[in-house]
């Protein structure tokens, strides 16, 4: 099934290089021009693929970034701000004790975790958060439950483990995946393509 897969646009937090995991953070201003930006790539990549907004389904994380951002993204498809699906399938995956910290922070408390979790990314916890692979379970188990084309805001975390759980690329490089925001990728199980 063909995704229209929206990252959540900027918040504070992204721009301070903090991790935000299960974290509620709002989008700032920028994250909010963002999401609008995708509202129009949406806009034209439905009608190059002869698709009327109402014949997607549309989902977004339960996180604030994410609903904002469709909330915001669904008015330029004339549709109303409400009217999709909160899946909590589609959270961002779970940093646990490290959400809040930068990176760098990370590897002052501890260097060693970092280089373990660098050796294999895909099957790494935090502690206290999840692996790719649970997540990939989560988020396979929601794709799973798809009829039409689906519109959907959530995280860089949730969409590399789907394009890892789809095979577009093996888990070990779909962790690497840099997922932006402002645009928009159309996630298959034959393929992902970046618009924007």
């Amino acid at each position: 099934m063909r995704l229209y897969y929206v990252r959540h646009g900027l918040t504070d937090w992204n721009s301070a290089g903090r991790l935000q995991g299960r974290h509620d953070v709002a989008l700032n201003p920028k994250g909010r021009a963002q999401a609008a930006q995708c509202g129009d790539i949406l806009r034209d990549l439905l009608a190059c693929d002869k698709l009327a907004p109402a014949e997607c389904g549309y989902a977004s994380s339960p996180l604030i970034r994410a609903r904002e951002t469709m909330d915001i993204l669904r008015p330029t498809l004339g549709l109303s701000p409400d009217g999709y699906a909160v899946d909590p399938r589609l959270a961002e995956i779970s940093f646990g004790e490290w959400e809040g910290l930068t990176y760098a922070e990370v590897m002052q408390r501890n260097p060693d975790i970092v280089a373990r979790r660098e050796s294999d990314k895909w099957n790494f916890r935090s502690p206290g958060g999840e692996t790719y692979g649970e997540v990939a379970l989560r988020a396979a188990a929601w794709y799973a439950t798809l009829e039409r084309p689906t519109i959907v805001a959530a995280h860089g975390g949730t969409a590399r483990a789907l394009i890892g759980y789809l095979k577009i690329a093996p888990p070990d490089e779909a962790v690497h995946f840099s997922i932006d925001q402002g645009v928009v990728y159309v996630i298959e199980p034959r393929g992902l393509a970046r618009y924007g």
